[in-house]
């Protein structure tokens, strides 16, 4: 039976076709498509979470270019507007385009031209030649300062489609903010998704309300698996159906009968991370994929799930996280006890206001300290489950402190471990971490 798409569907489908670049409008969309405005704009909405569209005030929606996440660190011009707050003085219609990389304009004209390419934004200062140059090399301008360019600039950047953004940062604030943008998707671009494993190509096997039991052993006989997604007539997640659930019933029996309703589901945008937890934790071995209007889209198993985390852990990290930073000055050794230890410095970014270790620091010390412990003995990941935290007395900074993690219990999915932090021979914390364990 033919799917009929929904009106959400049908904005979707009209935005993914039209050209990059093109501008649109709730009040468009809604009188073109005939929807509500309301309609409209939950769509729109949508579609920029998809990467479909981008934002900017005071200019519009444009439609951009989706990316691939081996592209994701590339900025476009509309997002560098959003980043730094800027105004478009023109080339709006080239909003939609990608920045390959950013020239600080601080030297003689003569020099910075030299490193203006094609594609490349100028971060520059109230300098008229510059603008004019720069867009004659192909270039996009950021006029910092909050300054104006000249009307023949602003007429040369909309003829040949490349923006010219002004913004009231100085040049060294503008180029920091963009910089921490990018450095900020290189962290994102390593963490795994559920959209990276999918498959576009190979399209999820599945089971309809009224097919019979019947078909699902048809089913198991060709592809060999033991689990499916159960859909309605227009593609729409309904239940999952098993071995177990079908044991024991007519092969005539309807697959509506029989089937788990509201299974749990993941979106293209779960972190892989979050998958494998949900699945060890409530013992699920395949979880459907499902969109906004959760249609199915494709579905991961729980040993796909764990070969692509062990696959990212051999891959070398770009950005630097938070934890990163936080276990950067620590490191593992034995304490007189010949015990594992986890010490290290209460560095000045890692106190609060008082100038003392910071409980949520503390946490993520912690934290660390019990996994490393647990992967003495577990090689697999783990996800932590629960935390137990209890300051006994304030660290100062550029004190050390000496993390002693202890296993009071391994089991093959549960671990828990008991925390204690010193400082110059007294315990100043204490914690109980229990993780969730991911067999590899």
């Amino acid at each position: 039976m033919r799917q009929v798409a929904t009106k959400h569907e049908k904005i979707l489908e009209y935005i993914e076709g039209l050209e990059i670049g093109h501008k649109i409008s709730v009040r468009q969309i809604a009188r073109e498509l005939e929807v509500s405005e309301g309609t409209a704009y939950r769509a729109i909405k949508e579609a920029e979470n998809q990467g479909l569209v981008s934002t900017v005030e005071r200019v519009g929606t444009v439609r951009i270019e989706k990316k691939h996440r081996s592209k994701i660190e590339r900025l476009t011009f509309a997002e560098v507007v959003n980043i730094v707050d800027g105004q478009v003085l023109g080339g709006s219609t080239g909003l939609h385009k990608s920045l390959s990389r950013f020239v600080i304009g601080a030297m003689k004209l003569e020099a910075m031209i030299r490193y203006v390419e094609p594609g490349n934004l100028l971060i520059v200062g109230n300098r008229d030649n510059a603008h004019r140059i720069s867009l004659e090399r192909g270039a996009a301008v950021l006029i910092t300062g909050g300054f104006d360019a000249t009307e023949e600039v602003k007429q040369l950047a909309d003829q040949l489609e490349l923006p010219v953004i002004s913004c009231t940062y100085d040049t060294f604030t503008v180029a920091a903010m963009i910089n921490r943008a990018i450095y900020d998707r290189l962290i994102k671009k390593e963490i795994l998704l559920v959209e990276d494993m999918l498959n576009p190509d190979q399209p999820p096997v599945f089971l309809r309300l009224d097919d019979r039991i019947s078909r699902f052993h048809e089913s198991v006989r060709v592809t060999e698996h033991s689990r499916y997604p159960v859909v309605d007539e227009r593609g729409k997640l309904q239940g999952m159906v098993t071995a177990k659930d079908v044991v024991g019933h007519d092969p005539e029996e309807r697959i509506e009968r029989v089937m788990t309703r509201h299974p749990i589901t993941v979106t293209p945008k779960t972190s892989l991370a979050s998958a494998a937890h949900d699945m060890v934790w409530e013992g699920i071995e395949l979880l459907p994929v499902v969109n906004a209007q959760y249609h199915l889209l494709g579905v991961i198993s729980r040993q796909d799930v764990i070969k692509s985390l062990q696959y990212m852990q051999k891959q070398p990290q770009v950005g630097e996280t938070i934890n990163d930073l936080i276990t950067k000055g620590f490191e593992e050794g034995k304490g007189k006890d010949g015990e594992f230890v986890f010490r290290g410095m209460v560095a000045p970014q890692m106190t609060d206001p008082l100038g003392n270790l910071s409980t949520g620091v503390l946490t993520s010390l912690i934290t660390e300290a019990a996994y490393r412990r647990l992967r003495r003995q577990h090689k697999g990941d783990m996800v932590t489950d629960n935390l137990a935290l209890y300051t006994l007395k304030p660290v100062q900074l550029e004190r050390e402190i000496q993390i002693h993690p202890r296993i009071i219990e391994l089991g093959r999915k549960v671990g828990k471990v008991d925390v204690e932090v010193y400082h110059d021979g007294h315990m100043v914390g204490k914690a109980v971490v229990t993780a969730q364990l991911i067999e590899r």
